[in-house]
């Protein structure tokens, strides 16, 4: 039986020679690499531009543009897309003085592309400012070889592995390490508010946590998180899929588990505004699981069964310390009476603009129904 994890051939060619390269001096000039959500929602597209400056804001980052039809975002006879830069950050793979900027995706006629659901995710933020609302965000996600098998597994599952990885330590426990290590420097060097790591519940199963982060940063932080983890994942030949059940033959799934507080819940007696907004939450759980993943639900459909840590997909539960509930108070929250509680319904491949969005929607602006409220400019 063999234990060979298959790799991509560019993991094989000599680092060291790129190291030679990447050495070189500028010349005074700087790199500046434009990232944005691809057609799907999921992935992440990204071209690189050198600018004669350092920019130390994002309002010195010009647009660009690129062929939209290339990245199946746009139509042939009209395919010119703009990139507008909103978030920079440091450039790990690049070194200082060069950055990573996120951009949204607009259409010639400067409307959003069909997966930029950032803009009207920042209006809503922008009207419950006086809010503070914070979000944390658990990222799930599973390296795979490129066979599509998970990194380091045999090629049949070893039974006596099962439920031993969670925080584990051991190479009979946990796969990639020095990948999820990687992509935790990477971040950080870059300015990413990652807050920590950990082994998830199954061999090649990792998380990461980004928060806490105010309004419209959380969507902003993550996205490029996720972009990091790519890159550091082309660097190693290894995949890293965010898809919530890549093996459906397998108990274990992947989320996105969500932890929200507005500055009433943080304060003395909170606990009350928490459980008021979990009440509006159960009012709306349908609306709720249609935007929790990028396919309407059906990418929860897999994961949410009622199984282990997670709640059924068709029912709205919530509970104190409980993991197979839609919504966990934790229990140091309901002992002091304040701060947070988490959504653990997201999926690991939802859109964190759409989930943030969604709560602020729910909880704040106090929409019911499944229809959205246009709240203009």
């Amino acid at each position: 039986m063999s234990i060979m994890a298959a790799v991509s051939l560019s993991s094989y060619l000599i680092k060291g020679l790129k190291e030679q390269y990447m050495k070189l001096p500028q010349g005074g000039k700087v790199q500046v690499t434009y990232v944005w959500i691809d057609k799907n929602g999921e992935g992440v597209c990204c071209k690189t531009k050198t600018l004669d400056y350092e920019p130390k804001s994002i309002e010195e980052i010009p647009e660009w543009t690129f062929n939209g039809l290339g990245t199946r975002q746009a139509e042939k006879h009209n395919c010119g897309m703009y990139l507008v830069p909103v978030k920079m950050f440091r450039d790990p793979f690049g070194l200082d003085p060069n950055k990573l900027v996120l951009c949204e995706v607009l259409r010639s006629n400067r409307t959003p592309a069909e997966s930029n659901l950032r803009q009207t995710c920042k209006k809503i933020m922008d009207l419950v400012k006086g809010d503070r609302p914070w979000f944390g965000m658990e990222q799930e996600y599973i390296l795979l070889d490129i066979s599509g098998q998970p990194y380091g597994w045999p090629d049949k599952y070893i039974p006596g592995l099962r439920g031993h990885s969670y925080c584990g330590v051991g190479i009979e426990k946990v796969f990639g390490r020095d990948i999820v290590e990687c992509h935790y420097k990477a971040c950080l060097y870059a300015g990413i508010e990652i807050c920590g790591i950990n082994g998830e519940a199954m061999p090649s199963q990792w998380e990461f946590q980004v928060g806490p982060c105010e309004g419209i940063e959380i969507g902003d932080h993550l996205w490029m998180a996720r972009f990091i983890l790519h890159r550091v994942c082309e660097d190693f030949g290894i995949v890293a899929t965010l898809d919530p059940k890549p093996m459906p033959d397998y108990k274990y799934a992947s989320g996105c588990h969500i932890n929200y507080s507005t500055e009433n819940m943080r304060k003395k007696g909170g606990l009350k505004d928490i459980e008021d907004a979990i009440k509006k939450l159960g009012k709306r759980h349908n609306y709720h699981i249609s935007v929790y993943d990028p396919h309407g639900g059906e990418d929860n459909v897999r994961r949410l069964t009622g199984g282990i840590s997670t709640s059924n997909i068709h029912e709205f539960t919530s509970g104190i310390n409980n993991c197979s509930v839609s919504i966990r108070i934790p229990h140091q929250v309901e002992k002091e009476g304040k701060g947070y509680f988490e959504d653990r319904r997201p999926s690991a491949n939802c859109n964190p603009y759409a989930v943030t969005e969604a709560i602020i929607r729910t909880t704040i602006l106090n929409e019911t129904g499944n229809e959205t409220k246009d709240y203009g400019n």
